[in-house]
């Protein structure tokens, strides 16, 4: 057990464990999802995946060894070119889905939930971008092809997001040579729901409130959110824009579902204060990150 935590390093052994745990059932899902409605239907997809399915109309080799393959040599390329930063999670989510989807590809033989090529595309989209949303959130990268935009920005200055597309728009145009072009649409359909999940979902469970109160009793309020709310409290030095008369304004990052509380306290201490509310995607610090104490 001892010779476990040393391998795991700095961080918390329990936080390790459960990032672990995520990489896997983030790379297990995904492989779900590429057997379920990716492969069924020949559905064009971006990564390593997709051009695994290129070779894989090319040469009649099954995808799971061919996706291994390519995920051996990008993450060669990782390491030579970017470095041991590279990341030992990113060796683990390049093994695990090959290895996943080998699994599946046998325990769902035959399995084919829908022959609707929009739907196929709208759910690998989705199931796409929760999968690996899960993975991104443990703070792991996916591999795969991931390490060409990197190496890009890298060595070219092109921007990371740049580099993205570029790679999945050259990925399915590749495909558009073997399939008909019908399916590259498909595949932007589907590349382009994976893109919107993933911006969605990795903020889920992540954002809060920020709330701005310009009273003429900022230490009665700022006593009544500690001590009712128990939510930690800044306070800013400003002036009146009309009045000139300097003033605090007390600031506080609080849970979304304590707006209601925090509005009431508020204006039963002062009726005519003023509040300026917005939604924050991520807090991290005392109250709000695992482990932060």
């Amino acid at each position: 057990m001892e010779k476990l935590r040393k391998m795991l390093g700095g961080m918390e052994y329990k936080e390790k464990l459960i990032g672990l745990l995520q990489i896997i059932v983030g790379n297990v899902g995904y492989a779900l999802v590429v057997q379920l409605f990716i492969l069924p239907m020949d559905l064009l997809t971006s990564g390593t995946t997709g051009i695994s399915l290129v070779l894989h109309k090319i040469t009649g080799l099954p995808v799971p060894p061919l996706l291994l393959a390519l995920n051996i040599f990008t993450l060669l390329l990782g390491f030579i070119f970017i470095g041991k930063g590279f990341g030992m999670s990113t060796i683990l989510s390049s093994f695990i889905s090959p290895i996943a989807l080998e699994f599946w590809s046998h325990a769902l033989k035959g399995v084919v939930l829908t022959q609707d090529l929009m739907l196929n595309a709208i759910f690998a989209g989705l199931g796409t971008g929760l999968t690996l949303s899960i993975v991104l959130r443990a703070g792991s990268s996916t591999g795969g092809m991931d390490v060409i935009p990197i190496m890009a920005k890298k060595y070219l200055s092109l921007p990371l997001g740049a580099g993205f597309i570029i790679t999945d728009m050259i990925t399915l145009l590749s495909q558009g040579l073997l399939f008909s072009w019908e399916r590259v649409l498909f595949g932007l359909i589907c590349v382009i729901v994976t893109s919107i999940s993933i911006d969605k979902m990795t903020l889920i469970g992540t954002t809060r409130t920020e709330v701005k109160i310009i009273s003429e009793k900022p230490e009665e309020v700022k006593n009544a959110i500690l001590k009712e709310m128990g939510r930690g409290v800044t306070m800013l030095h400003a002036d009146r824009g009309y009045t000139k008369r300097p003033t605090q304004v007390v600031l506080s990052v609080i849970y979304n579902r304590e707006l209601p509380q925090i509005i009431r306290i508020a204006h039963e201490i002062d009726p005519a204060c003023f509040l300026i509310v917005g939604r924050i995607s991520e807090v991290h610090g005392e109250g709000f990150s695992r482990g932060v104490k």
